[in-house]
């Protein structure tokens, strides 16, 4: 194979044979389902009226372990970590020291010192540029982590006939480590859709048999494999933001106009300046004094 081949995700061999339109595009050097019908509508209206099943496998996924490690993602996100509680999920981003945004994401509290951060864009030596004397380990689960979003107002009922645990208890933004018809898996209450979902984080050794097992609950409840453009039009509808479409990272913009802070991405609810240092507090703190430079002025 060309080293330039896109990669397949460990749901392939399940998703490839429902590619009736043979719709793929590119993610994160993965081939993943635009649509898996000729028409997205069907899928869709599953997102919004029973459950759709995604593969998200390609987003890139971290590791981040050891006595430093909250102080670690403390040092890069704009959100307080180390006031987070194990089994909570934060949704961030994180800037350059001009507090401008490079990416956004989501950090997942596993342990007193384990955590998993996701990202759309690579951010391994992100990670260990900023890590110098810290005591901490990074890993790159990228690979070795499958993860499947079940979405719609029928995903809890599908996933509670595969576990013993109560998912009602799983609130917003909060996971729970179980298990799936015997699967050891982590699932967090969260999604791209706005609506009730769940992630599904899995060793990649089990994702066929993980797929197999919801599809089986699920057919009842009209579950329905989904592909992106489905999953673009639930974003756009919840207004949650895509990097490349909704905002550029300050890393490849190529003038400043193209570069955006947190707080002109409507995120200024998550930028903690009361926290230890982080990269772009500074600049972050002085804009939070004079108010975005796009803010209009009103006219008398």
């Amino acid at each position: 194979m060309s080293s330039f081949a896109l990669k397949h995700t460990p749901f392939h061999a399940r998703t490839a044979v429902l590619m009736e339109s043979q719709q793929w595009r590119r993610w994160a050097g993965h081939m993943v389902a635009s649509s898996y019908e000729l028409l997205h509508d069907r899928e869709y209206h599953a997102i919004r009226s029973a459950a759709a099943l995604l593969d998200v496998s390609p987003l890139y996924k971290y590791l981040v372990t050891g006595r430093d490690a909250a102080r670690l993602l403390d040092r890069v996100v704009i959100r307080n970590v180390s006031a987070s509680k194990t089994g909570q999920v934060l949704y961030t981003c994180w800037c350059d020291e001009a507090g401008k945004v490079i990416d956004d994401g989501t950090v997942s509290r596993l342990g007193e010192q384990a955590f998993r951060l996701t990202s759309a864009e690579p951010s391994f030596r992100w990670l260990h540029l900023n890590a110098t004397g810290l005591e901490v380990d990074i890993n790159d689960v990228s690979e070795s982590t499958a993860a499947l979003a079940l979405q719609g107002p029928a995903s809890r009922a599908i996933l509670q006939q595969l576990t013993n645990d109560d998912l009602a208890a799983v609130r917003y933004f909060r996971l729970i480590q179980t298990t799936l018809k015997g699967i050891k898996v982590t699932i967090s209450r969260t999604g791209y859709t706005g609506d009730l979902g769940y992630e599904i984080w899995v060793n990649a050794a089990h994702a066929l048999p993980l797929w197999d097992a919801l599809i089986g609950a699920g057919t009842p409840y009209g579950i329905t494999p989904c592909g992106i453009l489905a999953l673009d039009m639930a974003r756009i509808e919840a207004g949650l933001m895509l990097l490349d479409v909704d905002y550029i990272s300050a890393h490849r913009a190529l003038i400043e106009g193209q570069k955006s802070s947190p707080y002109e991405l409507n995120l200024g609810w998550a930028v903690d300046l009361t926290k230890e240092r982080f990269i772009g507090q500074i600049a972050l703190a002085a804009e939070a004094v004079r108010g975005p430079s796009w803010q209009f002025v009103g006219l008398d």
